[in-house]
């Protein structure tokens, strides 16, 4: 098997993986663990890919790549009760309340 392969193999299965997790429950969305198996499934899919100059996956997995990393460095911040605001909250208005 080429390394290309394998690496991509790996990658997408990570990927995959925390995707159908989530959907049955059992990794949310939000947690720590679910934005670094994206930020390294998606940068070993984005390394496969550039490995076979196949440029149209490098950028969608190195985007993927960049926002679960970000995601993952916001969660990072997160209050000790392990809820985090996001990047665009703010206090909630007299409406919302």
């Amino acid at each position: 098997m080429e390394p290309s392969t394998l690496l991509g193999s790996v990658g997408v299965a990570m990927l995959l993986g925390a995707f159908a997790l989530n959907l049955f429950g059992v990794l949310p969305a939000g947690s720590r663990v679910y934005h670094a198996v994206n930020a390294v499934g998606a940068g070993l899919a984005a390394l496969a890919s550039a490995m076979i100059e196949y440029v149209p996956f490098v950028m969608l997995e190195g985007i993927w790549c960049l926002v679960a990393l970000v995601a993952l460095i916001s969660t990072s911040r997160s209050t000790p009760d392990g809820t985090h605001p996001g990047p665009c909250s703010h206090p909630p208005t007299a409406l919302q309340t």
